[in-house]
């Protein structure tokens, strides 16, 4: 109603057919959907390192620093020109 930023971060997959209908639904209608499945990119070192991915990329999502989090860039990004 007011086009606020709606983020839905499911936490059990696989889901079934009535729960991937309806986040076919929340996309149509403009929501983000993130699934909460932690990325091991950065190498997490314990359990709250590996929540904490979950946390940086809803953050992301807000349009909000995380200072801590990590950013993967290719190594083609990360070049200086010569």
């Amino acid at each position: 109603k007011e086009r606020r930023k709606l983020i839905v971060v499911p936490r059990e997959t696989p889901w079934s057919l009535i729960q991937a209908r309806n986040v076919v639904t929340l996309i149509e209608a403009g929501a983000i959907v993130l699934p909460a499945i932690p990325s091991f990119y950065s190498g997490p070192k314990n359990a709250n390192e590996i929540a904490d991915t979950v946390v940086w990329r809803i953050l992301d999502q807000l349009g909000l620093p995380s200072p801590q989090a990590f950013r993967w860039q290719s190594q083609r990004a990360s070049r200086r020109p010569i």
